[in-house]
């Protein structure tokens, strides 16, 4: 049995627009009508333009005045920027379907756009359009354009001074190339009106807000939430924007566009310190500076610049890590002194002028400043550094100039100068070192000086090392990277001697010889043949630049002894240097010192109740060096 089934062909039936011809200020909107009127889609119709009719009037007139086309070009800017002063233009068009005639620009696919205020105009070339030569090509593309501005609302015949230019391009390029493909989209200018200038709001600008927000941004530091802002001599703080009413202009559908009247937000409703801030004022705006370095602070609804802070503790919970600069000239105290609590918290990081902290410095915590006083202790994993250091109890590392500790536990101190009343355990580092109190287990190391006043342990080390002065450890550094530079630069020079020697000795007869010929050939008057001048100069530049080498290699000889001299003067510094002890030595004790040339330590260890309280290191007859007690009054 077989099965058959009816199948009902359906047929699409094609609307098609019989040709109308239309007067309207708004194509689109005719447009729009007829497709409603079909029940089809706008994308359907297409139009052209038979007739364009131009009409202006100001205040003064109450009809509409027709004006030529060609002469809308030439209404002045005054007259386009008057509020009552009105354009608008009247299309006679034919609007019919899309599918009647194939458009020769048919592949040429446009969309029309323009900025926020109308004011530019842009065309915009799709990827993948197509365009083809034909005669009359160059008025074609004039009417596609024009339709397409049209049908946006924009106005022809004005602001349009480029299209003139624009289509000739086109044209040009396509006549000569017969088919132009766009391999990617283009937009291309075709309208500019004038375009109002904007109106500026009264705004109140925080500047050194900003600036804490822009330096948070660049640290991306969670913990550094400004605090304390520091601000510098003649700074910019605040700016207030004075409002300015805005320039009118003229869209390219020929609307006046009226300036909006400008908002008077954030007016100055605060007061300055006139002692600390002031005030430069113009047409523009007012400006508020900073008269002296240190950190804004706004209390009572007045600014002012401060240089002393009290904060009860610097921790994550509260402040979090204050970095203002160590040439902020801020100086902050902190007045937590519980021993029990942190007055500077863990991970914190804390750079002014000048600290203070009544209690201690916690886990990880860094401190930077010029002068630093700790009442409390150091963490051991926290670090100090400044010029001046006085800490109580230290068991972190600190790094200064001049440091004083009352107590060292287990901490380290770096400095030039440092002073420490009672060290229980640890490492200290610096030029001139004095211990009041000496436990056991201390390791001093010092460039100069190291004074012990009551010895009252022992296991402790005393290193004489001349490297430990900041300065002399730079020179020896940059020293020993030039000598061994200009070490590696002699052999190469050494060399190139030996090379140009074995040269020069090979050819020294057969130079002779040509010295001589050359000689007798003067005497009577003969030319020189060329040959033997040729030899001549060739083995003259030899000598030259075996006699340059010699010099180069000579005076990298006297840059190696200058070199050597300074590390020598270097050296002989140490003997200079002295360890003090003016107590009784208790258990086992060394003292050592490092010496740069040969690199080498001497050991000298002193005997329990040793009589000596003086040492240094002595260079013997034959150059060799050893720790020796001295007959010198303490």
């Amino acid at each position: 049995m077989a099965l058959f089934s009816n199948a009902k062909k359906a047929t699409s039936i094609v609307k098609k627009v019989r040709p109308t011809v239309v007067k309207t200020e708004n194509v689109a909107k005719e447009i729009a009508s007829i497709a409603k009127e079909y029940d089809i889609k706008q994308e359907s119709l297409d139009f052209n333009i038979l007739d364009v009719r131009s009409y202006i009037r100001d205040s003064a007139a109450k009809e509409w005045e027709e004006i030529e086309n060609q002469n809308l070009r030439d209404i002045d800017k005054e007259k386009l920027l008057d509020p009552d002063f009105q354009i608008k233009q009247v299309y006679e068009v034919e609007i019919f379907s899309r599918f009647r005639n194939k458009d020769s620009l048919e592949e040429f696919k446009i969309a029309i756009g323009a900025n926020a205020t109308i004011c530019k105009v842009f065309m915009q070339v799709k990827e993948g359009s197509v365009l083809h030569y034909f005669p009359t090509i160059r008025e074609d593309l004039k009417s596609y354009i024009n339709k397409h501005k049209v049908r946006a609302g924009i106005l022809i015949y004005i602001f349009d001074e480029m299209l003139e230019d624009t289509v000739s391009k086109l044209a040009a390029k396509v006549q000569v190339e017969e088919i132009v493909t766009y391999e990617k989209t283009e937009t291309i200018l075709i309208a500019q009106s004038i375009e109002p200038t904007r109106t500026l709001d009264g705004t109140l600008i925080l500047h050194y807000k900003q600036k804490a927000k822009q330096e948070s941004e660049k640290k991306v530091d969670y913990s550094n939430r400004g605090y304390i802002q520091s601000v510098y001599k003649d700074e910019l703080l605040i700016e207030y924007v004075k409002p300015r009413l805005g320039q009118p202009g003229r869209d390219c559908r020929g609307r006046y566009i009226e300036p909006k009247q400008p908002d008077e937000k954030n007016p100055i409703d605060f007061e300055i310190d006139e002692a600390t801030i002031y005030v430069k004022e113009d047409e523009n705006s007012i400006k508020f500076f900073a008269k002296e370095n240190g950190y804004i602070a706004f209390e009572n609804n007045k600014y002012m610049i401060k240089s002393e802070a009290d904060v009860d503790e610097v921790s994550f919970r509260t402040t979090g890590s204050i970095t203002v600069g160590t040439d902020s000239d801020v100086n902050l105290v902190v007045t937590e002194a519980d021993a029990i609590k942190d007055a500077i918290g863990t991970g914190m990081r804390v750079e002014v002028s000048e600290l203070d902290v009544e209690g201690n410095v916690g886990n990880e915590a860094y401190v930077k400043a010029n002068k630093v006083n700790v009442g409390g202790q150091t963490h051991k994993t926290s670090v100090i550094e400044a010029d001046e250091i006085d800490i109580n109890v230290h068991k972190g590392e600190a790094v200064g100039k001049n440091v004083k500790i009352t107590r060292l536990e287990h901490g380290v101190v770096r400095g030039e100068n440092v002073y420490v009343s009672q060290a229980m355990g640890g490492r200290v580092y610096g030029e001139n070192v004095v211990i009041d109190i000496c436990t056991s287990y201390i390791k001093v190391y010092a460039s100069n000086k190291i004074e012990i006043k009551k010895m009252r342990g022992s296991e402790n080390v005393f290193v004489i090392d001349p490297l430990q002065r900041s300065k002399t450890r730079e020179n020896f550094e940059k020293n020993k990277e030039e000598i061994e530079e200009i070490k590696s630069e002699m052999k190469r020079y050494k060399k190139s001697i030996e090379s140009a020697t074995i040269v020069v000795k090979k050819n020294h007869t057969v130079f002779n010889d040509i010295k001589r010929r050359l000689v007798q050939y003067k005497k009577k008057g003969i030319k020189f043949p060329e040959a033997y001048v040729k030899q001549y100069k060739l083995f003259q530049s030899q000598i030259d630049k075996l006699k340059e080498l010699k010099e180069s290699y000579k005076k990298l000889e006297e840059k190696l002894h200058l070199l050597s001299s300074q590390t020598d003067s270097l050296q002989y510094s140490i003997l200079d240097a002295r360890v003090v002890n003016r107590d009784e030595w208790k258990g086992y004790n060394e003292i050592r010192a490092k010496l740069i040339d040969p690199p080498m330590e001497l050991v000298y260890k002193p005997r329990e109740k040793e009589p000596f309280h003086v040492y240094g290191i002595v260079e013997d007859e034959e150059g060799n060096y050893e720790i020796k007690p001295l007959k010198e009054d303490i």
